[in-house]
């Protein structure tokens, strides 16, 4: 199959790491792939196993764009594409319009939660299939009634889970060495990932016991940088300033993740939870609230804990019993990684796309 996928992100995201994983897939099972991204685009060093001739680069804000529109539908036609595949919502108009002129068959993904817009209930008709990451995500779109039921189908996002496995085997080392314990979440600084809930719980387990530290990996895409600022206020107020470390963006987080004793994630809204998956396939017991993403992932007490969303106290219980309970939170981790494998492996995700565009090439 000729397959071009769309994705003017100009940021790596879960959304656009899945991207990576699918197209590098994709390509080395002998498909032909071909990306379109926006210039400078952070993904360009991600696509490892696409042909460079294979992307293009040009300006994408919408098909109202006409110039890198009909550019991009004249690349499509020129190359025999078959499937048009966007993955974020301000590409979807411009997909539907390269797909109209090059003649394929329309494919979306869907990541988020966020309603859709009126511009799509009226350019997104000629949809063949809109994949969504998660039951949660399946729901809001029926809700909209912008697609039909039938063209709906749920994909779990997947993740390599061997490169994780390694990356747990190579941190066990430096584990051994360090007598402290580290408490980490994963996740770009925003209050709808609740790093506040994290401090304020981290500041009752350190009342508790001096021997954890905690880690909050992500960077902050607000404007001026004002979400790290109220994160650096509240660490300081609490006087947790040495026992916190924000570290900002990380380029590999599977070497990160197993340097954790326990991963948490206080999301109050998670479409997936794809650092939860990441975390569960490193072998790190999971903490997270009961967000739409975390409790599809979770099983409460099996692979998990799940604690109310924004109850602080429940989070600093949940974080304090594992670190005192050592064999509890080695069956979760083991549970855990057996359900990663079986149900958000990257092969499962890629068979499934592969049947979603043998779908819509049969008209089926």
């Amino acid at each position: 199959m000729k397959i071009l996928q769309i994705c003017s992100a100009h940021q790596l995201g879960g959304g656009e790491k899945h991207l990576a994983d699918l197209a590098n897939a994709l390509a080395r099972r002998g498909h032909g792939i071909f990306v379109a991204l926006s210039p400078s685009s952070p993904l360009l060093a991600e696509l490892s196993a696409v042909p460079k001739d294979n992307i293009v680069e040009l300006r994408m804000r919408n098909s109202l764009n006409v110039a890198s529109a009909l550019n991009l539908a004249r690349f499509a036609r020129e190359h025999q594409i078959e499937i048009i595949h966007a993955h974020v919502a301000r590409d979807y108009p411009l997909a539907a319009f390269v797909s109209r002129r090059a003649g394929a068959q329309l494919v979306l993904t869907r990541h988020v939660l966020f309603p859709m817009s009126g511009i799509h209930r009226l350019t997104l008709r000629r949809t063949a299939r809109v994949i969504a990451v998660s039951q949660a995500v399946a729901a809001t779109l029926r809700d909209q009634n912008i697609f039909a039921p039938d063209r709906i189908v749920l994909i779990h996002n997947g993740i390599d889970v061997e490169r994780f496995a390694q990356g747990r085997e190579q941190a066990a080392n430096e584990k051994q060495s360090s007598k402290r314990l580290c408490v980490g979440m994963v996740g770009h600084l925003a209050p709808i990932k609740g790093q506040e809930d994290f401090i304020r719980a981290a500041a009752i387990v350190c009342s508790l016991r001096d021997d954890v530290d905690f880690v909050i990996a992500g960077e902050d895409k607000s404007p001026g940088g004002e979400n790290r600022r109220n994160i650096e206020r509240l660490i300081e107020g609490l006087g947790l300033a040495q026992r916190i470390r924000l570290s900002g963006w990380v380029d590999d987080v599977a070497k990160l993740l197993p340097t954790f004793d326990l991963f948490v994630s206080p999301s109050r809204s998670e479409p997936f939870g794809l650092s939860i998956v990441e975390a569960m396939a490193s072998g790190v017991p999971v903490v997270t609230s009961m967000s739409e993403g975390a409790r599809e992932i979770v099983e409460d007490d099996q692979t998990g804990r799940l604690v109310p969303i924004g109850n602080v106290q429940a989070l600093a219980n949940a974080i304090g019993e594992l670190l005192s309970d050592r064999k509890q939170g080695d069956r979760l981790s083991v549970n855990a990684e057996r359900v990663v494998r079986e149900r958000f492996s990257l092969e499962r995700m890629i068979v499934e796309t592969e049947k979603v565009y043998g779908q819509v090439l049969r008209r089926l």
